[in-house]
């Protein structure tokens, strides 16, 4: 008995320490960027002429971005949860690629697919509409299957009863399925619009990297990184910041509830 309790004991340190490793895998860089922020100049250098014009870039590529998942992954995301159609698993594997796929690779199939001699030719490439498909193209994954976890989750019978009323399909839809699915949606959604806003390889394959036309944040960051090191590290505290933002929302808001 008392052998048991020691080799409980033994293995739970153990597994402490691992936590503490895969702790300071993800702290130790967040920590080690906020203790190079060039605090005292913060302020000045994430409020200078290039960096607002690339983040008003990056709220308005990221916010189109949002919205074109949310057309197209809400009826996406009940296709899969609720249809029986034959091919569900390939579209939803095909669904999943972009998550593993590298960034550059999705920009380069994006570049293949709507170019100039693509498959489906259109001046997107080097464009601001370009810079939101390469996010939205990235993004769209996480509202998807944020939407579909939430449909499967629901109680049928509010739907069943409101079609036994009379409501039609689009009427039961919007009125009873979608409120109940609104938290999946929301979280889906604050994970798509944080996914876009730090799209990076993507967006500098498909749409360049153009001031004030396709220099979204991440870009810019990178370009500082090789000019000027405290602006690069203001604008990278911008963006942990609104990520920490965006990750307490969900916390507190929807995916623990």
């Amino acid at each position: 008995m008392r052998e048991g309790r020691v080799s409980a004991t033994t293995a739970g340190a153990g597994v402490w320490v691992l936590a503490a490793g895969a702790l300071v895998l993800i702290g130790l860089p967040l920590a080690g960027l906020l203790m190079r922020a060039p605090w005292s100049t913060l302020l000045h250098d994430v409020t200078a002429p290039s960096a607002l014009q690339a983040l008003r870039l990056s709220l308005a590529c990221s916010l189109g971005a949002l919205a074109l998942c949310l057309v197209l992954g809400v009826p996406l995301a009940w296709v899969l949860a609720r249809s029986s159609v034959p091919g569900l698993g390939l579209v939803r594997a095909v669904v999943l690629v972009p998550m593993v796929l590298p960034p550059v690779v999705g920009g380069a199939a994006l570049l293949f697919a709507f170019g100039r001699r693509g498959v489906l030719p259109l001046r997107l490439p080097f464009t601001t509409a370009g810079a939101v498909v390469a996010e939205a193209f990235v993004a769209l994954p996480f509202l998807v299957l944020a939407t579909e976890a939430g449909l499967l989750g629901l109680d049928r019978r509010y739907e069943e009863a409101a079609r036994v009323l009379g409501a039609g399909p689009w009427s039961r839809f919007v009125h009873v399925t979608l409120p109940q699915v609104a938290p999946a949606v929301a979280a889906g959604a604050a994970l798509s619009w944080a996914r876009a806003l730090g799209e990076f390889g993507a967006t500098i394959t498909f749409a360049g990297n153009l001031p004030g036309r396709t220099q979204t944040l991440p870009l810019a960051v990178y370009v500082a990184l090789q000019t000027d090191r405290d602006a690069a590290l203001a604008l990278s505290v911008l963006l942990l910041a609104v990520s920490v933002a965006v990750i307490a929302g969900l916390r507190g808001r929807w995916t623990w509830r």
